[in-house]
């Protein structure tokens, strides 16, 4: 079996988070131009409502709102969306450092968990991935890529040119960046709950695609969910643990499996 079949899965894992960082530079981003409803005629203004945030407007919320989730220090994501490529998920801790520890599945094909420690990064994939990824191989090479993979945590080098793009997931100011400002479409929605924590609801629409963000009313207005719905890959994205250890350590030796080193064996 060729020692390069077992990288095969960690780049299509790693897609995953290319993904996420789409979803959220669509339902982020500021919108371009002057003002416009769906039909290109100038957006009506609407007066802000008292309650929450007082009688700010809903582009001054959202920015507001994206200005402080910037600061944060440390972040958990878990996002969700249905892509052509199947039903992806991630559930990821990230920080400031650039350390990271989470888990990313993609259709029914598995699930690996992610962790970056300093320059190092780790994947862990579990037998139905393995075998997802090696379909179409022999039972051997099969047999063989469990053997070596199963259980155990592929180690790479995270500033490398093959792994430093696709994980800029965990990279927080590389991910928190696609919160810009500059926001003239958000209006005011209602005011509901998200994970038990109050929020004010703002929503956005593009053509068949409508966003709705909400934003913590109490403490830092941190925005905790992102929803999109319609357009090409619609999805999720919850935040929640600002400013916590994300708890990413270096797996235990006899757990790790670096497959330059298994190469170079043989």
């Amino acid at each position: 079996m060729s020692v390069t079949a077992p990288r095969r899965p960690r780049r299509i894992a790693l897609a995953t988070l290319c993904t996420t960082l789409a979803l959220a530079a669509a339902a982020c981003g500021p919108s371009d131009g002057d003002s416009r409803d769906t039909k290109g005629a100038p957006a009506k203004s609407t007066k802000a409502k008292e309650g929450a945030f007082g009688g700010q407007s809903g582009p001054q919320i959202a920015n507001k709102a994206f200005k402080a989730t910037k600061g944060a220090t440390s972040v958990t994501v878990d996002f969700a969306a249905r892509t052509t490529d199947g039903n992806m998920k991630a559930y990821m801790s990230i920080d400031s450092k650039g350390d990271c520890k989470g888990t990313l599945s993609t259709g029914d094909t598995g699930t690996a968990e992610l962790m970056r420690v300093g320059d190092d990064a780790y994947m862990r994939f579990d037998e139905a991935f393995l075998r997802s990824q090696n379909e179409g191989g022999s039972a051997e090479e099969t047999a063989a890529v469990l053997k070596m993979l199963k259980g155990r945590w592929v180690k790479s080098d995270a500033s490398s040119p093959e792994d430093k793009e696709q994980l800029e997931f965990c990279e927080l100011k590389t991910f928190l960046g696609q919160f810009e400002e500059g926001f003239n479409l958000m209006r005011r929605g209602e005011e509901t709950t998200v994970n038990g924590q109050k929020v004010l609801t703002l929503t956005e629409k593009d053509g068949d695609t409508s966003y709705k963000v909400y934003v913590a009313t109490e403490g830092e207005p941190y925005v905790l969910k992102v929803e999109q719905k319609g357009g090409e890959e619609p999805g999720t994205i919850t935040f929640s643990a600002f400013n916590k250890p994300v708890g990413a350590k270096k797996p235990a030796a006899k757990d790790i499996v670096d497959l330059d080193e298994e190469g170079a064996a043989q």
